[in-house]
């Protein structure tokens, strides 16, 4: 009788992905160590007589996930095997080997070649550890597959804030690189009042983490907490005959604008980033294809100057049309503003932002967190969103809407 490994809708889009790399992150439960070890096996079912790879953090983990685990499910597909816990080597009959490494250490990843490689608890590590020891990983899984396979590299994990897996398969993603996500609560088989329990344990943004496999600062929690770079992600371009919504924030050396359109709702369609001086962001604006600008600049700059004029009297004498009230608004009002147009009401939400266009603002708008109680001014990443919430909060008055 055929047996087979029982899993869940997510985890067969993980099995049967056939990217150079995917990465299957998800919160406690939702089955990530189970999922990867089955692709595991069936890689090396495969490939009888290729090894492949199986990695942790730590020796330790090594003993207590993959030892017991990949045993399990070899035993319930009825396969013959050895386990050699010195050499950390599972031997499968007339199949080769399952390598399982730790990667504590790097510079301990060599001597071997495999035609596949899963990487368990993939945050678990420091970034800068995490990052060396995927490009050792990288380097032996280089082992000719037959019939022109790909070597492919995977990952699992829970998200523990904006790490490795973070940067390489969202920041830094592209064709090759694929994200699946899975929550815990689709996970039936788990005992009762296990999710009830971390919920009566967790913070809110723990839970985003570690029951619903979001990436969430969790050092302090995320300032735009409704943001959501799928739910609010916009693939609209800007077009020539678009009226430009930009919100700007002043700072010699480091000036930030976010450029919008308003189509139902207002969309951030691009960003201009590390501009010097209001000249200088003059001639960047002068350069897009636009006759309308509506500029939302940061109050303040009706009082302070990056060259001789006041910021604001510089961009009103470049021909542009301000919308500014007298003073900037409270940082709460402007936080909350933002976050409630980014929430999901009845499957709309009131603020979208071309995520491919804007991966400053979308980083920003993901990873600020607080620090004693307001929004962190250390972290690089409040110039972009202040920009982008003075345009919000503006657009929020009637008065604001030019067509």
């Amino acid at each position: 009788m055929k047996k087979q490994i029982r899993l869940l809708p997510s985890q067969k889009k993980f099995l049967f992905s056939d990217a150079l790399h995917t990465a299957y992150i998800g919160g406690f439960g939702s089955g990530k160590s189970h999922v990867g070890i089955a692709k595991t096996i069936v890689k090396k079912l495969s490939y009888p007589g290729i090894p492949v790879a199986y990695y942790l953090p730590t020796y330790p983990l090594i003993k207590d996930i993959a030892f017991p685990k990949i045993s399990e499910q070899l035993d319930h597909l009825g396969l013959r095997y050895e386990l050699n816990k010195t050499d950390k080597e599972f031997k499968l009959k007339n199949a080769s080997k399952i390598i399982m490494r730790s990667m504590d250490n790097p510079y301990s990843i060599i001597g071997y070649e495999v035609g596949y490689s899963c990487i368990d608890e993939v945050d678990v590590l420091p970034q800068e550890k995490m990052t060396e020891a995927y490009g050792k990983i990288l380097a032996r899984n280089r082992a000719i597959l037959p019939d022109g396979d790909k070597n492919m590299t995977d990952v699992v994990g829970t998200p523990e804030g904006f790490k490795f897996a973070y940067n390489y398969f969202v920041k830094n993603t592209n064709d090759n690189r694929v994200l699946i996500k899975a929550r815990t609560k689709e996970n039936p088989y788990l005992p009762p009042y296990y999710i009830e329990t971390l919920e009566d344990t967790y913070t809110a943004e723990q839970l985003e983490s570690y029951l619903d496999g979001e990436f969430v600062n969790l050092t302090s929690g995320n300032v735009y907490k409704n943001f959501n770079r799928s739910r609010n992600h916009s693939d609209r371009q800007l077009f020539p005959a678009d009226v430009l919504h930009i919100g700007m924030d002043f700072n010699i050396t480091n000036m930030n604008a976010v450029i919008h359109v308003i189509d139902e709702t207002p969309i951030a369609v691009g960003e201009i980033t590390g501009v010097y001086d209001t000249p200088a962001m003059i001639e960047k604006i002068r350069e897009l294809p636009n006759v309308s600008v509506v500029i939302y600049p940061d109050a303040s700059g009706k009082n302070r100057s990056t060259s001789g004029r006041s910021d604001i009297d510089l961009l009103r004498q470049a021909g542009f049309v301000i919308r500014t009230g007298n003073r900037n608004p409270f940082v709460r009002d402007r936080v909350n503003a933002m976050n409630k147009a980014f929430m999901d009401i009845n499957g709309l939400c009131n603020y979208k932002v071309n995520t491919d266009n804007c991966p400053v603002y979308t980083e920003a708008l993901e990873q600020q967190g607080y620090k004693n109680g307001e929004p962190d001014k250390q972290g690089g990443f409040d110039h972009i969103t202040e920009a982008g919430g003075y345009f919000v909060m503006e657009h929020n008055k009637k008065r604001a809407k030019i067509y």
